[in-house]
């Protein structure tokens, strides 16, 4: 209990935050990006609905109010357990490469790749959308409510205008060069003086409220065929930088119930999401390597604890920039990267007492031909939910756009991903292909890492992930730690100052103790980058005395119920 609220109290200290209480409740709880999402969700489930009634209704809401994040444009990965059936099922809406894209999609005429945002902007990068479809999948098999009722609280938001969050404010202050670049999103977000609107600023969004209604009345058919659809290729095609979505594109999509990842530590069962993302498969070797090291013992923020962290995941990163991608498309060695004897040889390569000076991929058990490793994109715009309800059934959702805003082409008043920029730009490496190159069809690789752990009996203990790019797996990694070895609550795990890797230098976040481990890190020959993080983490942990949520401070998420 004393390393709990020391722990607790360098938290405080950390995030300059007046307390770190989880909410709790009795029964149900969902915890999100925006307290109207929350509300949203949390009406649902009072109405009778299941998680995934209230996941649909948190994601349409947020489609609205953090737009820069996530929405009807981008994709999604849904991690679901059943509570009646004790099973744990993965949703994959994740967005698509057009059928007629190229390994070389960006590539410019010299063979070289594209500057980041010369990609970003614009149609080049958008996928076909997965959002709508996956929620509909779901909600097919696990929801209780009709949709169309999911679906009213966000028309009712948009027709009525919603106040402009802090975050939203600041993020479109940013962003307000790229925005201004495409009509729609200018006259949405700018106006006609092409001037950011102050936090709140009343904003209403008709033409959204209208998009929500056809797919009220037409379920995804509405959205991926029609007039919605013919909007959106248009757009795509039709922009100074023109990307390749047809209405056969949109028409052809798919969402894609997924084999589930699962991996022990300690006494725990901690499942995850698959390819195409990496996300449960790099959390799963990194919570794998440091299974070999009492972490109990250590203190949060402690320099011992921070190296092992770090070590690990500079591993779990070699070898995630290695071998995941789209499994429909290559072969991925997912049970030989879990593999306890591939992760036990792994972790003999920490030395507490010395960094490695570059891991290496390694070789998990597979017969396949080695291919190039690839460096990730940059990515901001993505948000994470997650919802248990009264019957024990919850839902972990990790929903994006890519980048803030993502492409910046605004239809039918909502944003289009640009996620064809987590593809590699380079098709090959030193006459070697990349595993996550651009094909048509293919869905790029991801870091999401939405995430249900269970206890040695097989009992739900949490609900929790993240939004943060690349950082995805280290925010997810590093809150597990905190939540099962060190014992925090949900709220003091989100605001936990964050050290992590994703392969390089071990990232500390700046104006919090984390930074003071700079110099014991070098000294034990680690680089080191001391540097703003944003992350946005949700999690919802069972207590014998109900559910306990936190979100991360450094948002605008909330966790609430009854």
């Amino acid at each position: 209990m004393r390393q709990i609220l020391w722990a607790t109290a360098i938290i405080l200290a950390a995030t300059g935050a007046a307390h770190a209480q989880p909410a709790t409740a009795e029964h149900q709880m969902v915890a999100a990006a925006d307290r109207r999402a929350v509300d949203a969700g949390l009406a649902m489930l009072r109405a009778g609905g299941s998680a995934i009634d209230a996941a649909v209704a948190v994601q349409m809401v947020l489609t609205l109010v953090e737009p820069q994040s996530s929405g009807l444009g981008g994709g999604a990965f849904i991690v679901h357990y059943d509570a009646g059936a004790r099973r744990v099922t993965t949703w994959d809406g994740r967005e698509t490469a057009p059928a007629a894209s190229t390994p070389d999609l960006f590539l410019d005429h010299d063979g070289k790749p594209m500057a980041f945002y010369d990609a970003v902007l614009g149609g080049r990068a958008v996928g076909v959308p997965g959002t709508v479809k996956v929620l509909e999948a779901a909600h097919a098999r696990f929801g209780r409510l009709p949709w169309a009722d999911l679906l009213a609280p966000a028309i009712a938001l948009a027709d009525r205008g919603f106040a402009i969050s802090p975050r939203l404010a600041a993020s479109i202050a940013a962003n307000a060069d790229k925005l201004a670049r495409q009509p729609a999103a200018a006259a949405y977000f700018l106006g006609a003086d092409h001037v950011a609107p102050p936090a709140g600023t009343v904003q209403r969004n008709p033409a959204l409220a209208d998009t929500l209604r056809a797919l009220a009345a037409g379920g995804a058919a509405a959205f991926y065929r029609g007039p919605i659809a013919a909007d959106i290729a248009t757009a795509v095609r039709t922009d100074d930088n023109p990307g390749l979505m047809s209405t056969d594109d949109l028409s052809a999509y798919e969402a894609k119930e997924r084999p589930v990842v699962c991996g022990k530590y300690r006494s725990h069962l901690v499942c995850g999401m698959g390819p195409p993302s990496s996300g449960g498969v790099a959390v799963l070797q990194i919570l794998g390597l440091l299974d070999h090291f009492d972490l109990v013992a250590e203190s949060p923020l402690s320099l011992r604890s921070a190296f092992l962290i770090g070590e690990a995941e500079r591993l779990a990163y070699a070898d995630r920039n290695q071998y995941l991608a789209d499994s429909d498309f290559v072969d991925v060695p997912v049970r030989g990267l879990i593999d306890p004897t591939y992760l036990t040889v792994r972790a003999q390569l920490i030395d507490p007492g010395k960094a490695i000076v570059s891991p290496r991929p390694g070789n998990p058990s597979w017969d396949m031909p080695r291919r190039a490793t690839a460096p990730d994109q940059p990515e901001h715009g993505t948000s994470h939910l997650a919802i248990i309800d009264g019957d024990g059934n919850a839902v972990s959702m990790t929903t994006t756009v890519e980048d803030a805003f993502g492409s910046r082409l605004m239809v039918r008043g909502f944003m289009l991903n640009n996620e064809l920029t987590d593809f590699s730009f380079r098709p090959d490496i030193d006459g070697r292909p990349v595993a996550n190159r651009v094909a048509a069809g293919k869905r790029p690789r991801s870091s999401m890492a939405p995430t249900l752990v269970f206890d040695r009996d097989g009992r739900l203990e949490l609900a929790l992930g993240s939004p943060g790019g690349g950082r995805i797996i280290d925010f997810v990694a590093e809150m597990l730690v905190a939540l099962l070895d060190w014992g925090l609550d949900p709220a003091a795990a989100a605001a936990l100052a964050h050290i992590g890797s994703t392969g390089g230098a071990v990232e500390l976040e700046q104006d919090t103790p984390a930074a003071a481990l700079a110099a014991g890190l070098q000294g034990l020959g680690e680089a080191v980058a001391v540097r703003a993080i944003d992350s946005g983490q949700q999690a919802i942990a069972v207590t014998p005395r109900g559910l306990q949520g936190g979100a991360d401070p450094r948002r605008e998420g909330v966790a609430a119920g009854d």
